[in-house]
């Protein structure tokens, strides 16, 4: 549209594909809205979308000082750049235009301490802040995102009836809540990132046991994948797997993702969602095996050597002869099982990683209606997630969705079809680390005892760290060498 002596809703800065389609998204629920971009041809481009997506109500500016002042007050400002200094030199910007009461909200995946700092940072100006997730990728942020908004709950009120019209809608309403204050938005963003690691991870596991061990084409595991996603495992995630076995190589004969080098990229969330486990003290091992997985696949070299290595070390292959003895019809269900059961745990790290931090922050998140708000519009979003609200629901302050009673049962249903799918990919020296991960977490989660007593008295005698006993209150110390010594010279005495 030309520009309008109208005053926009809201603005948007930053036109990349996530930037301009989330304006248009905005424009499309008829909010009318001011774009604006450094590189003007962006701008341009974004008006012409507009256009020709059916004229919608949206305006393009070329300087900061213009885009601001063509929004109705209190201004609300979406900038969607690259995280880090550049959210910085746009805040810089704007707010040379911006007047107390007006919000910036940054929609990027920014760590959650810059965004605390900026919220300290214009709040000299009298500039509120949000930062807010924003899941769905490109498809997500034109037709309905998952919204994560996080940081000045006024900023949000100003804002909620464009958000909640925006976002992705599920049957309990739209995929958006106010999440909490400071850098909560990013945080539970970053965390769902860690999730959708360890989702992908996962399923790639399921792929490599079917495909190596059960022999299935891509023909076959699309048609597993399509029918898996119809019953507990509907979710995107295996929606778009069964899609991608389809797809035929245009340069060659057979299915593309064959043709793909086997080497995963990343952006940095999954890895900040391992090292803040670490900090909390929150076992995430499902999400942490799936980071390493993305650290080993880029040593693609190393990995092509180190199997000639190891052939000529005289490693046969365990393949062939485990495939032999296969019931393809048992070890698809199998695998089924174990993702499904593997998967719980995953969340359930996520989950706690969640809570642990919220209890640090004074945050107070509200996990059942996480979980409802990644229902829809999200990488993650699953039918079993209103299965994880349901939960919360039930018990708010439940430790692990392993112990909620009707996930218990799951777990212990599926675990025979688990060990046997972990114990014939290791039988056939096939990796399985987020299955094996799972697992782990799983037994030793429920196990009332564990073998930590004897690290515990490691500790002690080399370190003097004390130890605790099982049948008496108080810290002890032990001065085990001289004993054992003693000890010895017992023996050899009595012998």
């Amino acid at each position: 549209m030309e520009a309008s002596t109208a005053l926009s809703r809201i603005g948007l800065a930053g036109l990349a594909v996530m930037g301009q389609n989330l304006a248009l998204n905005i424009a499309d629920k008829g909010f009318p809205i001011s774009v604006y971009n450094r590189t003007t041809s962006k701008v341009d481009e974004t008006v012409d979308r507009a256009h020709q997506e059916g004229n919608l109500p949206l305006f393009g500016q070329y300087n900061p000082r213009d885009f601001v002042l063509s929004i109705q007050r209190p201004r609300s400002v979406i900038i969607l750049v690259k995280a880090g200094a550049p959210v910085d030199q746009t805040i810089a910007a704007l707010s040379d235009h911006l007047e107390p009461g007006d919000a910036i909200i940054d929609g990027g995946n920014e760590w959650y301490e810059n965004t605390e700092r900026r919220i300290q940072q214009v709040s000299d100006k009298g500039i509120l802040y949000l930062g807010m997730g924003v899941s769905g990728g490109e498809e997500g942020a034109r037709h309905g995102p998952s919204l994560m908004p996080g940081g000045s709950y006024q900023a949000y009120s100003n804002v909620q009836d464009i958000l909640h019209k925006v976002a992705a809608q599920v049957e309990d309403g739209p995929c958006v809540t106010y999440i909490g204050e400071g850098g909560s938005g990013n945080f539970v963003k970053m965390v769902h990132n860690g999730i959708e690691y360890g989702d992908m991870q996962l399923i790639s596991e399921a792929y490599d046991v079917l495909k190596n061990i059960g022999g299935l084409s891509n023909l076959e595991l699309s048609e597993i994948f399509a029918e898996w996603n119809r019953g507990e495992l509907e979710s995107f995630l295996i929606e778009i797997t069964a899609d991608i076995f389809k797809v035929k190589d245009e340069h060659g004969d057979g299915e593309l993702v064959d043709k793909i080098l086997d080497k995963t990229g990343m952006k940095g969330t999954g890895k900040w969602t391992v090292q803040q486990a670490a900090e909390l003290s929150v076992a995430a091992p499902t999400i942490a095996a799936s980071l390493d997985c993305r650290y080993l696949s880029g040593l693609k070299e190393e990995r092509e050597c180190a199997a000639n290595a190891l052939k000529e070390a005289g490693l046969k292959e365990e393949v062939g002869s485990v495939k032999v003895g296969v019931d393809k019809k048992r070890l698809i269900d199998d695998v089924r099982q174990a993702l499904y059961a593997s998967k719980i745990c995953s969340y359930a790290q996520g989950m706690n990683l969640l809570r642990a931090k919220s209890v640090e922050k004074g945050w107070n998140l509200n996990f059942g209606e996480l979980a409802r708000i990644w229902k829809g519009g999200c990488i993650i979003r699953a039918v079993f997630l209103d299965r994880i609200k349901k939960a919360y629901q039930r018990n708010p302050n439940l430790a692990s969705l392993v112990v909620d009673p009707e996930f218990a049962k799951e777990m212990v249903q599926r675990q025979a079809a688990w060990r046997r799918v972990v114990g014939l990919a290791i039988s056939a020296g096939i990796s399985t680390p987020g299955m094996c991960a799972s697992l782990s977490y799983f037994d030793t989660y429920r196990r009332s005892r564990l073998p930590a007593n004897l690290v515990q008295a490691q500790r002690d005698l080399f370190g003097a760290h004390t130890y605790e006993r099982v049948d008496r209150p108080g810290a002890f110390h032990t001065e085990w060498t001289k004993l054992a010594r003693k000890s010895d010279a017992g023996v050899g005495a009595f012998n």
